[in-house]
């Protein structure tokens, strides 16, 4: 679960670019000043725990994520599409227990429509 720190601005870089963002647009999403993370990048300077928290919030994942080495940053290519809303679904769909899962999806089927199977 951990990088080392020259790798965490390059996993920060390769993220916002496979998004096709540049820093002032990660800047944006993240609500950090532009000329703070720019800083931060041409200068190569870690950024702090909530400087990195808030760099995960506007890319949409967690820090947990963030770290993980077992998931390679490519496969965060399937989250790069979503938007704010959609990512805080999915987040908070994460915290449910198993019963309030299958509850939501039934709503949501329900609200599209399309009654799932009962198992």
């Amino acid at each position: 679960m951990s990088i080392p720190d020259n790798d965490v601005l390059a996993k920060i870089k390769k993220l916002y670019t496979q998004k096709g963002w540049s820093v002032y647009r990660l800047a944006k999403e993240s609500d950090i000043p532009y000329s703070s993370l720019n800083n931060m990048i041409l200068r190569n300077t870690q950024p702090s725990v909530p400087t990195l928290r808030k760099i995960c919030n506007g890319l949409g994942m967690t820090m947990s994520e963030f770290f993980d080495d077992d998931i390679p940053v490519s496969d965060f290519q399937y989250l790069l599409h979503l938007d704010s809303d959609e990512y805080m679904m999915i987040e908070s769909f994460r915290k449910l227990d198993d019963f309030d899962k299958r509850l939501l999806n039934t709503y949501l089927a329900g609200l599209s429509k399309k009654l799932p199977e009962i198992h």
